[in-house]
């Protein structure tokens, strides 16, 4: 046993992460941000199950062994040669979890929810890097711990039970808010060198501010409704339905704009239907309500007016989504939006476009898609 111990310490790959120890830890949470990125696909498939349970049951064990390694209850155990990897192990799983949100979002064409998760996986990246003990740091351990939690089980709940409303987010937050405080309250009554580095009243504050925290962002619409996500909005001059496929002919935009594929500016004739289509990516068998809610800027008020707030059902479980689409006749010149909402009202993207008719122009870079 001792020589295989004195074996590893001289390993090459030891010496490595001692001579970078500065850089590792943020070089593993990239390592797991970008291993889920090339891995993961579908929340509901058996393999991204399978891979974000490991994660969060791997980061849970990883970070109640980081903590009562201090207390020297690790020696003579299996466990011992792996204790200086323990810091980046955690650090990896903290990626690949923050990664499989990401990963799944992005799809949605709604982008700012997107780049507002990317600001908070930047935001930790700076305050681990930032802080002097890093990862080391148990309030930083357990805050970033219940935050990656909570959002596992908001969309991990969903996948499982069938079922996606504010009872299920409150559940999910509830699930992560007990197994959080258990972990912490064991790891404290387990280890000294925790009692003596934090003080629990301040750390379950932490806790549960953040946990208030993201409940507020969830009742004002500012974070996605997981696990739904909208893959493609546009708005189009003609949908037909061929086979089970949709037909969908829309001006494209220019090659440059990348992140919108209809033309921002759409060029209606008069008593033209104009068409809104969204695909919607929900997990097999989760059942939905599903509005378009046409809106109108006025120009005069500068406040916008809700024309019409257009139904449908959908079904998971489609690669590319959920298709649906709704249509308008009676349309006035100017901005217009449209939001794809829950029933609960929760915004799955916006499709915004200017409507400018005319008699004799022609619609430009005309394209007919298959969905």
């Amino acid at each position: 046993m001792k020589r295989t111990l004195v074996k590893f310490r001289n390993s090459d790959f030891r010496q490595f992460i001692t001579r970078h120890q500065k850089y590792a830890p943020i070089l593993f949470f990239i390592g797991g941000f970008i291993f889920d990125t090339l891995t993961l696909g579908r929340i509901d498939r058996i393999y991204d199950i399978s891979v974000l349970c490991l994660h969060m049951t791997s980061l849970t064990i990883t970070l109640y062994l980081f903590n009562i390694m201090e207390d020297g209850k690790l020696r003579n155990t299996i466990f011992e040669r792996f204790e200086p990897y323990f810091p980046l192990a955690i650090q990896f799983f903290f990626g690949g979890l923050s990664s499989a949100y990401v990963v799944y979002f992005s799809r949605s064409v709604s982008l700012s929810k997107t780049i507002t998760f990317f600001i908070i996986l930047v935001l930790l990246l700076f305050a681990n890097e930032l802080l002097k003990k890093r990862i080391s740091n148990k309030y930083l351990q357990f805050t970033v711990y219940f935050f990656i939690s909570f959002t596992f089980f908001t969309f991990m709940l969903p996948v499982l039970f069938k079922e996606m409303n504010t009872a299920m987010f409150i559940i999910s937050g509830l699930v992560s808010l007990g197994s959080t405080l258990t972990l912490i309250i064991f790891i404290y009554s387990r280890s000294q060198s925790t009692r003596l580095e934090i003080n629990l009243a301040k750390l379950l504050g932490m806790v549960f501010i953040i946990y208030g925290t993201i409940n507020v962002f969830y009742f004002f619409n500012m974070i996605p409704p997981v696990p739904l996500a909208m893959e493609t909005g546009l708005v189009a001059h003609s949908i037909e339905i061929k086979n089970n496929k949709y037909e969908v002919s829309y001006e494209r935009d220019e090659w440059y704009v990348f992140w919108r594929q209809h033309n921002s500016v759409f060029t209606h004739h008069p008593g033209e239907n104009v068409y809104v289509f969204s695909s919607i990516f929900a997990p097999t068998d989760l059942k939905k309500a599903i509005s378009h809610r046409w809106g109108w800027l006025n120009p005069d008020t500068n406040t916008w007016e809700i024309f019409d707030d257009i139904g449908f059902e959908m079904t998971g479980g489609r690669d590319n989504g959920f298709r649906g689409y709704t249509f308008k006749n009676n349309v006035k010149d100017g901005t217009w939006k449209v939001e794809v909402i829950t029933e609960e009202g929760l915004v799955l993207g916006v499709i915004d476009f200017e409507i400018k008719t005319s008699a004799s122009d022609p619609p430009i870079r005309m394209i007919t898609r298959k969905f």
